[in-house]
């Protein structure tokens, strides 16, 4: 890497076209003490910035086209170091994957600590499940891993029912059951239907290259539409609902 290259990363401009490079941390070089071993902190700040350097690989280059050795020499870190760590391509994409979603996780418990009708809960998790999707580094490794990464064996996707999203989903549709604003089934299978509902056209379409959907206005659009259809097609059926069925 030249002089005016490192230049650049310190600033945090571009040095590859559609990346943006990440501002190294102060004291997130390894220091060692007089052991020679890394200290905790240390390991876990060279931890972070390998894997948001394969973030940044993966997203902008696709799974086949990156490689340990560019992911190394991007973070600055040894080849070994990598490879002790992430002993594959596909176990440091699984790690890259695990590590985004124990973040939105947090994001996630944290928003739905405000409470709330059983029926306001549902509305608030099916509403940011959207919003997280559309992110856009999301969308790009969404589509490193359906295009790339899952066929070429690079990555399994979770079951449904070990996904932590889709139990937390599953969890807030059973609480609407309780309330009676959504009828008895599977609630799983339900909360699936409401995720396809609201979520999956806006993420398809942004894997496809649309920016319709990065408006806020015409995601909250979309969504609303979306709830109110779902809404009444799970809702409890009245008597005379049942009679005229």
């Amino acid at each position: 890497m030249t002089q005016n290259s490192e230049s650049k990363k310190a600033k945090g401009e571009n040095t590859a076209p559609g990346r943006v490079s990440k501002v190294k941390a102060v004291g997130s070089s390894e220091k060692r003490p007089r052991g020679g071993r890394p200290t905790k902190k240390a390991a876990q700040e060279l931890d972070q910035r390998i894997l948001e350097t394969a973030a940044d690989l993966f997203a902008s280059q696709g799974f086949a086209a990156t490689s340990m050795e560019q992911v190394a020499a991007e973070c600055s870190a040894g080849k070994d170091t990598i490879y002790r760590r992430y002993p594959s391509k596909a176990a440091l994409f699984t790690a890259l994957i695990d590590s985004l979603r124990t973040q939105v996780v947090t994001e996630m418990d944290t928003l739905m600590k405000k409470g709330g009708s059983p029926e306001e809960q549902l509305y608030r998790f099916a509403r940011f499940l959207l919003s997280i999707n559309l992110r856009p580094q999301l969308v790009a490794l969404n589509r490193v891993a359906l295009g790339d990464a899952i066929p070429s064996g690079g990555l399994k996707p979770p079951s449904t029912a070990e996904d932590p999203f889709m139990m937390r989903f599953a969890e807030l549709v059973k609480g609407a059951q309780h309330e009676g604003v959504v009828a008895e089934g599977d609630a799983l299978f339900i909360a699936e239907q409401l995720l396809y509902a609201t979520s999956i056209k806006p993420l398809n379409a942004a894997m496809l290259g649309d920016t319709r959907f990065s408006e806020p206005a015409e995601q909250q659009k979309y969504f609303d539409q979306a709830w109110s259809l779902f809404m009444k097609g799970v809702a409890p059926r009245t008597r005379d609902d049942k009679r005229n069925g």
